[in-house]
């Protein structure tokens, strides 16, 4: 199984910004690690990521046909970014969305997402373990 990992605005920031948030690890050594994590599972996995919504978008797009599903950390465009909503609603390759931190705990805007309605289903609050968990979801 061919996994895509999609990660938006400001996460590639991790390990530099907000540490007692999102930890002290680069997202680059997440990414690895989450590549390994699926080949160990005879799976692959590839990390990508960008800050601008219109390539997230296209990023997705082309997902089609191409992975049998996305992990999507979109940041803070899952609060508001309804083009990332309809770009995951116009595939029919699965989305679970992810986040490192529990949303629900933090801020009022962080506890809506206009993303989730739209993916398989949503892991949240288990650090990078939360990419793991939500990568497992498709093949187990």
């Amino acid at each position: 199984m061919k996994l895509l990992i999609v990660n938006g605005v400001n996460l590639s920031l991790t390990g530099k910004r907000e540490k007692g948030v999102y930890g002290e690890e680069s997202l680059e050594s997440i990414c690895a690690e989450l590549e390994e994590f699926a080949r160990k599972h005879g799976h692959e996995a590839q990390c990508v990521q960008s800050d601008l919504e219109g390539e997230i978008c296209a990023i997705l797009h082309k997902a089609e046909g191409k992975y049998e599903g996305v992990v999507l950390n979109a940041g803070a465009y899952t609060h508001y970014s309804y083009a990332i909503r309809d770009a995951i609603a116009s595939i029919s390759t699965p989305v679970v969305e992810v986040h490192m931190s529990n949303v629900h705990a933090r801020e009022e805007f962080r506890r809506k997402s206009v993303l989730t309605e739209v993916c398989k289903g949503e892991v949240l609050g288990f650090g990078k373990n939360s990419y793991k968990l939500a990568m497992e979801s498709f093949w187990l």
